[in-house]
């Protein structure tokens, strides 16, 4: 398999850098039994069936990127630099985390970078390219003066067209978001609000929350040709008790499970990794699914349309079938669907 086999064009405009108001009007392109059809989220209510378990990702994503300056005192008197930081996961000391710095040369071990009157953090390592900074605060204390100094991470794509602001603090988190430690969303499941899930719920259907916090490294382009060898990024999950017995109830019982996102279905396929069935689970997953994986859980996957080229395209040819995914993304390019993160939505649901 080559990484060529996964590329596509895309044109320009229908690169989403907004989400539809409200979420489920957004378009969903419904995938099965060998036919496309162009619905929309809302028809969720009619085209789930009762039974049917949706696997939701109640990650939260922090306010990860943050601008602020470098004060240095010399002998040839004061200066400063701008720095912006995007935080990518929590080191194990509690108040450290490990974050991309631009500059990174601009700071030095030990040095300050403040970015507000209560937030400020030392930097304490570089590694890799990367830094690990020490913040005042903990905690709540810390989470409450992120809410308050950062800015949404958006996705690269969005990030070139324009930047973050307070709007994206709402629409770039799930209505169900609970544990916080993303720093990027879930995104197929943006497109679910509350008057949605009531509906589903009446008409049936169950919901299992998990939780998977989407690193940075999911935006990392694959560089690699021959596309078996690229080694994927790391990511902490969990799936509890709870979880893992509706889900082994609903396999038993022969309903669909059904993961809302990639993110959900590549941590249930984890915790099924071993012997097939689904476990109480805990840990970091670099899962890479391409075709000629062997799904233990998911039935179908309800997921908004990838980057050209993408370990998510391999996803989903994974799924579907290659030749499957290519009339699918030539049929929601031709008829103009929106791509990527602030994007339409499809439902994908393979031969049985």
């Amino acid at each position: 398999m080559k990484l060529s086999d996964f590329d596509f064009d895309l044109p320009d405009h229908l690169i989403a850098t907004r989400p539809v108001s409200p979420r489920s009007s957004a378009r969903l392109l419904l995938a099965q039994s060998g036919v496309i059809e162009d619905r929309h989220v809302f028809d969720l209510t009619e085209i789930f069936e009762p039974g049917d378990l949706l696997v939701l990702n109640n990650t939260k994503v922090i306010p990860a990127r943050l601008f602020g300056l470098r004060r240095r005192e010399s002998a040839h008197g004061s200066g400063e630099a701008k720095i912006e930081v995007t935080l990518l996961e929590p080191s194990a000391q509690e108040g450290d985390w490990r974050a991309l710095i631009k500059p990174l040369r601009k700071v030095k071990e030990g040095e300050v970078i403040v970015f507000s009157q209560d937030l400020s953090a030392t930097l304490i390592a570089k590694d890799d390219g990367q830094g690990v900074l020490s913040f005042n605060l903990k905690g709540d204390d810390f989470d409450a003066a992120l809410a308050l100094a950062g800015a949404m991470p958006l996705p690269p794509y969005i990030a070139a067209k324009r930047a973050a602001d307070e709007q994206d603090k709402d629409d770039y988190q799930t209505v169900f978001a609970e544990h916080s430690g993303a720093v990027a969303a879930p995104t197929a499941s943006l497109h679910f609000e509350a008057d949605l899930l009531v509906k589903l719920q009446a008409r049936g259907v169950e919901f299992a929350h998990v939780t998977l916090h989407v690193g940075a490294g999911t935006f990392l382009p694959v560089k690699v040709d021959d596309v078996t060898t690229h080694k994927m990024h790391a990511e902490w999950g969990q799936v509890s008790a709870t979880a893992a017995d509706q889900i082994l109830r609903a396999k038993q019982e022969g309903r669909r499970v059904i993961p809302v996102g990639t993110t959900a279905l590549r941590l249930i396929e984890s915790a099924a990794a071993k012997d097939g069935q689904i476990t109480p689970w805990e840990g970091e997953t670099d899962i890479f699914i391409y075709p000629g994986f062997d799904f233990n859980v998911a039935d179908a996957l309800m997921t908004n349309f990838h980057l050209p080229k993408s370990t998510l395209m391999m996803l989903v040819s994974a799924l579907m079938g290659k030749a499957r995914m290519d009339e699918i993304y030539s049929h929601a390019i031709k008829n103009e669907y929106r791509f990527f993160s602030y994007g339409d939505s499809s439902l994908l649901i393979p031969h049985t």
